[in-house]
């Protein structure tokens, strides 16, 4: 049995366990923060290839606010980064976010899209049983079946 140091024991790189239970998954080259953004990754390209949407986008940017100076001091540019931007067949464009759930920052972020930008924001999740499906309802129809004690 071979000893390690304490040095050695520091510098070691224990593998970061994600905050929210995501696993990173790479797909044609990209890594995507969880797997269920590697699936509707994977959605979107058939789509494309079905013909049932113009094109898509990863890591759109959107800017939220611009970078300003005031007394003196520099404030930076607040900028949101969504998942993917659908661009379909009837000329609209979706911003699709897939999330667990919601941060604090990530519903800010969110209001202040809905105020500058036309484009739909969808949030949605991954769930076992209804496939991708808007967060909201995701979380009602869980609330639902909780009230009523079944899982």
């Amino acid at each position: 049995m071979q000893r390690m140091s304490a040095k050695e024991f520091r510098n070691m790189k224990a593998k970061k366990k994600s905050k929210y239970g995501n696993q990173k998954t790479i797909v044609d080259g990209t890594t995507f923060d969880s797997k269920a953004e590697a699936i509707y990754y994977n959605q979107l390209k058939w789509l494309k290839q079905a013909k049932q949407i113009k094109d898509f986008k990863l890591q759109p940017r959107y800017i939220l606010q611009d970078a300003f100076t005031k007394n003196g001091k520099h404030f930076r540019k607040i900028e949101y980064v969504a998942d993917f931007e659908v661009h379909k067949l009837d000329g609209t464009i979706e911003i699709v976010d897939i999330k667990g759930h919601e941060t604090k920052e990530f519903l800010l972020k969110h209001k202040l899209f809905e105020r500058q930008y036309l484009d739909t924001l969808s949030v949605l999740a991954y769930d076992d049983h209804f496939g991708f499906i808007e967060l909201d309802k995701l979380k009602k129809l869980k609330r639902k079946v909780k009230r009523s004690g079944s899982n």
